[in-house]
């Protein structure tokens, strides 16, 4: 099994699984705090659109589907504050439109796009030195960012209003935060695909809210269950020949059942 380090895609699959889990942790547990599973699910799909008009003009679909993200997420957020529109509505708005471009760019490309499947399924083994780097920088960007203002996040993830009358600089910290969640979606589109690309951003969270009540906690504790069960599930598909993706999801939503389990054992007891 550890002869399989020996390759250079393997080790930067390893790679990209450990930096990737610590910025999800990070950007997952603000995402449960805010409540903001449901934008972020409108964000991801909404990068279809990017990746189909980015084929479609022949430049790189990544970055089409990072402008995608960044604009959805930001007109979301706009939306939502300027005009009182509901957010699960103007997700809904973002979510169906994306899909929407993503599918008539695509038709309309000459010829068969074959790394599609992987954008939508996710290949973690197609990870290079290049998207590596790129995952760095973005959570060294990240993690300086929560350092510097991390009262101020914790402020407006928690309590706007209280936030606003503390004069703290409400819109600012939100569009900052929105655009740091739809780049963190695109970067891991190619680790684990778009269908399941909310698995890495939810379940760990969600499993580390039932034990660490503070926030700091919840980001520990979900940065240590991503790796672990990203580090296993590599492992196993490369043994059973299966999609690391799904492996992974699999084991979240074990460890969250067997959580919510225990937890519900312990509150009877």
């Amino acid at each position: 099994m550890f002869e399989l380090l020996q390759y250079s895609f393997f080790t930067n699959a390893l790679l990209g699984i450990v930096i990737i889990s610590v910025a999800a942790a990070f950007i997952g547990t603000y995402i449960i705090t805010r409540r903001l599973v449901s934008i972020s699910g409108g964000v991801t799909h909404a990068c279809f659109g990017g990746l189909g008009l980015g084929y479609y003009l022949g430049v790189n679909p990544i970055m089409m589907a990072a402008v995608f993200a960044i604009t959805a997420s930001a007109g979301v957020e706009w939306l939502s504050e300027r005009y009182r529109v509901r957010e699960d509505s103007a997700t809904a708005v973002v979510w169906a439109l994306g899909m929407a471009i993503g599918v008539l760019f695509i038709f309309l490309t000459p010829g068969y796009v074959p790394e599609l499947n992987a954008f939508l399924f996710g290949n973690i083994l197609t990870i290079s030195s290049s998207d590596l780097v790129a995952f760095a920088i973005y959570t060294i960007i990240l993690i300086l960012f929560f350092a510097l203002f991390y009262d101020k996040i914790i402020a407006c993830a928690f309590d706007r209003d209280f936030a606003r009358v503390s004069q703290l600089p409400v819109k600012v910290i939100s569009y900052l935060m929105t655009a740091m969640v739809a780049v963190c979606i695109v970067l891991t589109i190619r680790l684990v695909g778009i269908m399941l690309l909310m698995s890495m951003l939810t379940l760990p969270q969600m499993i580390a809210e039932m034990f660490a009540p503070r926030f700091k906690m919840m980001v520990l504790l979900s940065m240590v269950i991503s790796i672990v069960c990203g580090v296993v599930g590599l492992f196993m598909s490369a043994m059973i020949n299966v999609p690391c993706a799904a492996i992974i999801v699999i084991l979240f939503a074990v460890i969250f059942i067997i959580g919510r389990i225990f937890v519900s054992i312990c509150q009877k007891v």
